[in-house]
């Protein structure tokens, strides 16, 4: 006893003599928080210089880089006896959750933890610098209040979740701002520049992007996150800065999921926070706006993962160091990072004050999940032909801690292709997924068909189930089915030949083999009909690649690439087939290696041209010139082969001579691939072939009288904010190669375009064609009938255009092969 209570006064001590030399904001940047934006360098700085003055309460961490190389840290507070035993209480927060199976017991009396995330908006900057001053709070060793609080509590501290986005908002204002700020919202350091901070480097919004991880700095994140799953997770943001303060609780619809004692705690967090605004005077407003639904925020994927999860918002979105509001007020940087420090140190007091009840909740939660309890469908099984389909899927349940294997039982169960109950048909590769583990209430949300929607005024997409997302078939049961262990796929066998290599084309893996060997140089062929080879089946858009005018290397490449990517390929000994078109064959088509373009800048969605931008340099690995529209007048298409128009308006192409131009293009033999409003632009060209279906005019014969009070519920009648639609495909256009004659497309908006005259509707909508998601109902009964996908040839070139984002947030994985297909094979 006497042994514990001189390593206590030591402890203390140590703490005492440490905290005296703890830096404040003021003191260490040299300037008041407030009064200037804080690069991002500057802030890890002060991080780690006040875990170094206090080594006993503040643990700084590094998970990550981001993709300009800056750093991404963490930062740990809490008592000197909490900081000592911080692995153990990491541990044994994953024992109460069951995602740690070892011998030693669960101790549901430990301290709580609060993770605060700041700033994964890089232009909502005021978090950060509210974080330094939670930091300093927190760190005091003279701050008895938050000390308490830290007996009961382990802080982490996420100070910069976008660094790239950051500093770019923050070096573009900087360039802006006169010696003092102006508050005049027209003055220009209040008119950011596309592509604007609000991204990453690529342009992604990684506060969509939780569940799916298909960024850099997501997927290091969710990393060091499942290796805690926190009891609270706050995520501060700012909005408009006309609107007053938000936090919990949150709006409706709530996900059916979320459970009673998450919805109450929200109302008793945001009942302190509402203490002290009050006492302040601070405009507040909760339960509107932000819903907890789409599982994929910073609020969302906590919240089903057992958290109180949470979104602040303060006002300020292009403000600046501060602007006028519509009330006549000046909102300064101070106002809004003493907003966002009071609410997070609130949220710390009230964790703190409920520590015992928060974590014994917590431990229920993932208890019930391991129990079924409220789980609905207990096991869902995945099917396909394409191994490389089920792998991504393995992939993604590995970055989300879910559990999976195999099973040989057979059982009946909900077909999600079919839409019946029938018995299960293995078509070659599967992966099951038990409801019954630690994350069943995660994998609920991901894999059931249509969740249900308390309130349809949502803030996001209403449909994500993940046999539409990564086109395969799945089978959901009810029955508890036990699963063995999952097959890894085997390894690719590299194959010899001296004539020449085929590779199966059944999946985007394929396409970014192809896109490696065209990068390289490589002569590919794709064979336009079935064939037979030595007595096995080859589908059309097999890729051919022969020994015959390639490079010497030719073979070390194929064999390299079909390893990078998993694809098995198969020697070929001569060009004579069993059955189906011989190589030299007009049914065989040489790939000419596409010089790519990508329109920017202004007047272009910096998400959807973000998205086309990521996924040529990171998953096909393929160069693209991104130019910038607004420089039309000087830029010679001629140099490119496609030209890719992602969603945006492009009031350029008002221009007559611009309009011209691209007209050009195509008919001297360019391919023109335009998506979403992109595509919308090209229908006010007579050459484009595209024409909207347009709405039935309305009788003006009679006056309706609108309710005033219902007025913002109106819209709902004709809002999608994303539902799933089974399209039907012709699969013997090249676009659709690789696929069965269906594809689950996400839409977003009204548009559907008449029947393409001279040319393909590769994708259409049939008339049952509704799947799952909110739509409302006058816009339900529109789109029934139209083309989303299809082909022009326009002289020389073609045009091809998707009504939808089939790279939609660069997780809607089986829309990328037809992307790939557009970009390589189409026009050949």
């Amino acid at each position: 006893m006497k042994r514990i209570n001189i390593i206590t006064i030591l402890l203390c001590i140590t703490t005492i003599l440490s905290a005296q030399n703890i830096p404040s904001p003021k003191q260490f940047l040299g300037y008041e928080l407030g009064e200037r934006f804080t690069p991002c360098y500057k802030i890890d700085n002060y991080f780690n210089a006040v875990a170094q003055a206090s080594p006993s309460t503040v643990k700084t961490f590094k998970y990550g880089e981001t993709n300009e190389g800056r750093d991404l840290i963490v930062a740990f507070i809490s008592s000197a006896q909490n900081i000592q035993n911080l692995e153990n209480i990491r541990q044994n927060n994953l024992r109460l959750a069951g995602m740690l199976k070892d011998n030693t017991p669960a101790d549901v009396n430990a301290p709580t933890i609060v993770w605060l995330s700041y700033n994964v908006h890089g232009n909502e900057p005021s978090s950060s610098e509210a974080a330094m001053k939670v930091l300093y709070a927190l760190a005091d060793a003279s701050n008895t209040q938050t000390k308490q609080w830290l007996q009961n509590v382990v802080v982490i501290i996420d100070p910069i979740q976008n660094p790239d986005g950051r500093d770019r908002y923050i070096n573009w204002y900087n360039n802006a701002v006169g010696k003092n700020f102006n508050a005049d919202p027209q003055s220009r350091e209040h008119d950011e520049p596309w592509p604007y901070g609000r991204t990453n480097h690529y342009n992604f919004d990684l506060n969509r992007d939780w569940a799916w991880q298909t960024q850099k700095e997501t997927q290091q994140k969710m990393k060091l996150y499942n290796q805690w799953l926190p009891q609270i997770h706050v995520d501060l943001h700012e909005q408009g800065y006309n609107a007053p303060y938000y936090f919990a609780p949150a709006a409706q619809p709530f996900h059916e999921v979320v459970t009673q004692w998450q919805r109450d705690f929200q109302v008793t967090v945001g009942k302190n926070n509402a203490k002290y605004f009050d006492a302040n005077g601070w405009l507040y407003f909760t339960k509107q706006i932000f819903d907890l639904f789409y599982p994929s925020y910073g609020d969302t994927y906590p919240t089903y993962n057992g958290a109180i999860g949470m979104t602040y918002e303060q006002g300020g979105i292009g403000a600046g160091l501060g602007i006028k509001t519509r009330s006549g007020d000046t909102l300064t940087l101070t106002d809004r990072l003493m907003h966002h420090y009071t609410s997070s140190i609130s949220t710390i007091e009230v964790a703190s004050n409920n520590a015992k009840q928060l974590v014994t909740e917590y431990k229920k939660y993932f208890d019930n999940n391991v129990n079924g309890v409220d789980l609905g469908n207990t096991t869902y099984v995945l099917t396909s032909s394409d191994q490389n389909k089920i792998e991504a899927v393995r992939k993604l349940l590995d970055n989300n801690g879910i559990s999976y294997g195999a099973t040989n039982t057979s059982f009946s169960g909900y077909n999600y292709i079919d839409n019946k109950t029938e018995v299960f048909k293995n078509e070659g590769y599967q992966i099951a997924v038990n409801t019954l583990q630690p994350k069943g209430r995660m994998v609920k949300v991901l894999f059931e068909r249509e969740s249900k929607l308390v309130d349809s005024a949502t803030y996001d997409i209403t449909a994500w189930s993940i046999p539409y997302v990564y086109g395969v078939n799945a089978w959901a049961t009810k029955d508890k089915i036990s699963l063995s262990a999952y097959t890894m796929p085997a390894a690719v066998t590299p194959v010899q030949s001296n004539y020449g290599v085929l590779i199966p084309y059944t999946s985007i893996n394929a396409s970014k083999v192809l896109a490696a060997l065209l990068s390289q140089g490589i002569r590919v062929r794709y064979s336009a009909d079935d064939f037979t080879y030595n007595g096995k089946a080859f589908n059309k858009g097999t890729l051919i690649i022969l020994k015959g005018n390639n490079q010497p290397t030719w073979l070390n490449a194929v064999n390299t690439a079909c390893s990078s990517y998993n694809v098995q390929p198969f020697a070929v000994e001569t060009g004579f087939m069993d059955a189906g078109a011989d190589f030299g064959s007009s049914d065989v088509h040489f790939i000419k290696a596409p010089r790519v373009a990508l329109l920017t800048g202004k007047n272009v969605s910096y998400i959807a041209s973000g998205e086309v931008w990521s996924y040529f340099d990171n998953e096909l690995n393929y160069p693209i010139s991104q130019l910038m529209a607004e420089d039309m007048d000087d830029i010679n298409l001629s140099n490119y082969d496609v030209l890719i128009m992602p969603d945006g308006g492009y009031d350029v192409f008002d221009d007559k001579t611009n309009a011209a131009k691209l007209e050009d293009f195509v008919k001297g033999g360019g391919k023109l691939i335009a998506t979403e409003s992109g595509a919308e632009k090209l229908a006010d060209f007579n050459w484009s072939g595209l024409k909207l279906i347009e709405d039935t005019a309305q009788s003006s014969d009679s006056i309706v009288q609108k309710n005033y009070g219902a007025s913002e519920r109106d819209f709902l009648t004709s809002f999608i904010p994303g539902a799933i639609y089974k399209l039907q495909l012709d699969n013997t256009h090249p676009i659709a190669y690789g696929y069965p004659n269906f594809y689950y497309t996400l839409k977003q908006d009204a548009r559907v375009y008449e029947s393409v005259k001279g040319g393909w509707n590769v994708g259409i909508f049939p008339s049952n064609a509704y799947v799952a998601g909110f739509v409302g109902s006058t816009l339900k009964s529109k789109l029934k009938q139209g083309v989303a996908i299809g082909e022009k040839r326009y002289g020389k070139g073609n045009i091809i255009f998707f009504n939808d984002d089939v790279l939609f947030r660069q997780f809607w994985q089986n829309g990328k092969m037809l992307f790939a297909n557009a970009v390589f094979l189409a026009g050949n």
